[in-house]
């Protein structure tokens, strides 16, 4: 096999070992005294980095954290795997502080495929696997929150069209979730669709959900049981459902695409917000913002997390949520990502965003229950 010496991309390329210029001639790739050095590949260095912390024994977490060697900007994958096995060894497992008083969050962005549900969800099994007590309610027809969770959500399945629309207890349509103790969800079901419509002609129609769920932290009060989290997921519009879900919370969750869009979207939100806010429900406040589906190797994500930081400092999380596979593939399994894929990426991304959540004023408003 020959190569032309000018297309030779070594170190020097052009040239043959004799010092003579050799332009438009072919040269057999063999007689080519040139000497490779021998590097390892990113994928290499990554493997050689991991083995550095992954050591089993109980207690050596501080000293594996403190080994993991520091990987050059060059190494981008050797980058990627030492950040998260720091998240993983400082995370994984351990107990968050819960919240003196129920945190009612509703996580809406009337953009669709902003990573809504799958935040919901996931951040949702992150403090229930942190010790939390957590309800889901599942606001959007689609009910891709139940089918995340592992809940059936078929027509014949009591929901929280039920609650709203008939007015059934909450306890009624609440299941656990099967692979996250401490996690439970009112599921929806297709029935929802036509609730938008029904709710119209019914009485105190904005504040249904919120009736539901006072009645239902009471209830469980009775036994002395308590829910630290609860979690609206609210269909991709600002109709009576998503309003229902302003009314009954007193914070709002928004997840935010690293995309032009998503930052569109967003002054339209923080305007019904501001309504809702003015007219329904004096307490409601935007207290946290989650970067989704970041892309470290595209410009426009940098811009659109520099952006929402710079005016949402104190609401914006510093993790980010990138864009994974494992996240993708979860709810066809019927899980979150949490119990999935635990030590994956994003998993551990939404740990961390989690983490954080739980620490948000937890000198003033948080105690340890356990």
């Amino acid at each position: 096999m020959t190569a032309a010496v000018g297309e030779f991309d070594g170190p020097d390329a052009g040239s043959v070992p004799n010092g003579e210029d050799v332009v438009g001639e072919t040269q057999p790739v063999a007689d080519l005294d040139v000497s490779r050095e021998t590097h390892p590949s990113e994928s290499e260095r990554a493997a050689d980095a991991l083995a550095k912390v992954s050591r089993d024994a109980k207690g050596e977490e501080l000293q594996d954290l403190a080994d993991i060697p520091a990987a050059g900007a060059d190494t981008p994958l050797a980058q990627a795997v030492a950040e998260d096995t720091r998240k993983r060894l400082t995370l994984a497992g351990r107990e968050l502080p819960r919240p003196a008083e129920t945190r009612i969050m509703t996580v809406a962005n009337q953009k669709g495929g902003v990573g809504k549900t799958t935040t919901a969800v996931n951040i949702a099994a992150a403090l229930a696997q942190a010790g939390a007590t957590v309800l889901v309610v599942d606001l959007d027809p689609q009910g891709n929150a139940s089918t995340a969770l592992g809940i059936e959500h078929h027509t014949e399945v009591p929901s929280i069209y039920d609650v709203l629309v008939d007015g059934d207890p909450m306890s009624k349509v609440v299941q656990a979730c099967p692979d996250v103790p401490g996690l439970y969800c009112a599921p929806a079901t297709i029935d929802l669709a036509g609730a938008e419509i029904e709710l119209v002609s019914l009485v105190a129609r904005e504040t249904r959900l919120k009736k539901a769920i006072t009645a239902y932290r009471a209830e469980l009060a009775e036994h002395g049981e308590n829910l630290d989290y609860v979690f609206v997921d609210c269909p991709p519009s600002l109709g009576l459902l998503t309003v229902n879900a302003f009314v009954a919370a007193s914070e709002v969750f928004i997840p935010i695409q690293c995309e032009y869009y998503a930052l569109e979207g967003l002054s339209a939100l923080l305007k019904n917000i501001e309504l809702i806010k003015n007219h329904l429900n004096p307490t409601l406040h935007v207290s946290t913002i989650l970067l989704t589906m970041y892309d470290g190797r595209t410009r426009l994500a940098a811009q659109v997390v520099e952006e929402v930081r710079h005016h949402f400092p104190d609401q914006t999380l510093k993790a980010t949520v990138p864009r994974s596979v494992r996240i993708s593939e979860a709810p066809s399994h019927g899980q979150t990502v949490m119990t999935y894929d635990p030590n994956s990426s994003g998993a551990l991304s939404y740990l961390e965003a989690a983490s954080e959540m739980a620490a948000q004023n937890a000198a003033e408003n948080s105690e340890d229950r356990s």
